[in-house]
């Protein structure tokens, strides 16, 4: 079995950076048959999902697609520790 490269996470800042700063992590939603259905973002570092590389893309291309504001935030994965 090979061991999944999941050490990725998705953080969320304000794009003007005027405004406060306060950064968020993504929350990825996976359904019960394993299917990425969306994502939440928050706060807490630690609660925040670690995924691999593909998930993680996935959710920052979800996130620009489907989330109204996204232009007022400037999306990027991180690796975890960052």
């Amino acid at each position: 079995m090979e061991d999944l490269d999941q050490r990725y996470q998705v953080r969320q800042r304000k794009a003007n950076p005027d405004e406060k700063d306060v950064p968020v992590y993504a929350k990825a939603m996976i359904g019960k048959t394993g299917q990425f259905e969306g994502v939440s973002f928050i706060r807490n570092k630690d609660k925040a999902s670690v995924m691999t590389m593909a998930l993680a893309q996935q959710v920052v291309d979800w996130t620009e697609a489907r989330k109204t504001r996204a232009g007022e935030y400037v999306t990027t994965i991180i690796c975890k520790g960052q």
